[in-house]
């Protein structure tokens, strides 16, 4: 054990009002790529991992109105660049997302919590970077954040979210 100590932070350039983040290795190089939701740029940025630290400029693919999420996942077994986006019709309010495959199939499913309808939606991922449309979930008031775990052992990944118009966390089982 050592007592850890960080450098001075670098900072790299994004486009207005960066409000979510996550690293992943988008390019297949063994490298943690930085993804970065431009809220008030209506886009999100990549900036690739050139090695011992530092990242390339961003490159900006453009969202609907106010990214407020992230997740990473390879959905279409791609070379790392990002097509144009493809929307899915959600209930009201989606507010945050997760990535996971819910259905058993090896390949990432999204779950969409969608805030102001009270319920989170699945949509499976076909295999060729498209998916289903959603099939709802009923949650308590206010759904606002969701995490995947086998809860009970089963070996299927359930859903857990939290109410916050309800003050409490929701366990939705899977089964087949």
């Amino acid at each position: 054990q050592c007592n850890i100590i960080f450098t001075g932070q670098t900072t790299y350039s994004t486009g207005y009002g960066p409000n979510a983040v996550v690293a992943a290795d988008v390019n297949g190089d063994g490298k943690p790529d930085i993804i970065v939701a431009n809220s008030a740029s209506n886009n999100v940025g990549v900036l690739l991992n050139i090695g011992n630290g530092t990242f390339a400029a961003q490159t900006t693919y453009l969202t609907g109105a106010d990214p407020y999420e992230l997740t990473a996942a390879d959905f279409n077994i791609g070379n790392g660049t990002l097509a144009s986006q493809t929307a899915y019709s959600t209930d009201n309010g989606p507010i945050s997302v997760v990535a996971a495959d819910v259905n058993g199939d090896g390949k990432p499913d999204i779950i969409v919590v969608n805030y102001l309808s009270g319920n989170v939606g699945v949509l499976l991922n076909i295999g060729n970077g498209t998916f289903t449309a959603q099939t709802t979930y009923l949650t308590g008031a206010g759904p606002f954040e969701a995490a995947t775990a086998d809860v009970n052992g089963d070996n299927k990944p359930d859903i857990i979210v939290t109410n916050a118009g309800s003050n409490n966390v929701g366990v939705l089982l899977a089964y087949c």
